[in-house]
């Protein structure tokens, strides 16, 4: 696998009237998590009203060690609290990549 082709697919259901909560909450795990090796994450809402985030990171070693070391548990407490569905994280294969 080349660096960079290793990225998670997340996907949650909001409380109602939580998704500011939930997108600030999101916003500081992901800078946090950048700066423990995360290439970074988007997030979106779906047509179907759930929350979907795709990180890309170097490898899963990294990630692992990211999330135990650099994410900020106040942050990722608020993401729960606003969270009424946590769907399972779905890994990733690069197969093919044509971002610009």
């Amino acid at each position: 696998m080349e660096p960079g082709t290793f990225a998670v697919m997340y996907r949650w259901r909001i409380h109602p009237g939580m998704e500011q909560d939930f997108i600030a909450a999101w916003t500081e795990v992901t800078k946090a998590l950048v700066e423990g090796g995360s290439f970074g994450s988007r997030l979106h809402l779906a047509d179907d009203g759930t929350y979907v985030g795709y990180a890309q990171w170097p490898d899963a070693a990294t990630r692992s060690e990211a999330f135990g070391r650099f994410a900020p548990k106040g942050a990722s407490e608020r993401m729960t609290i606003a969270t009424a569905e946590s769907f399972p994280e779905v890994r990733l294969e690069l197969l093919a990549d044509l971002f610009v």
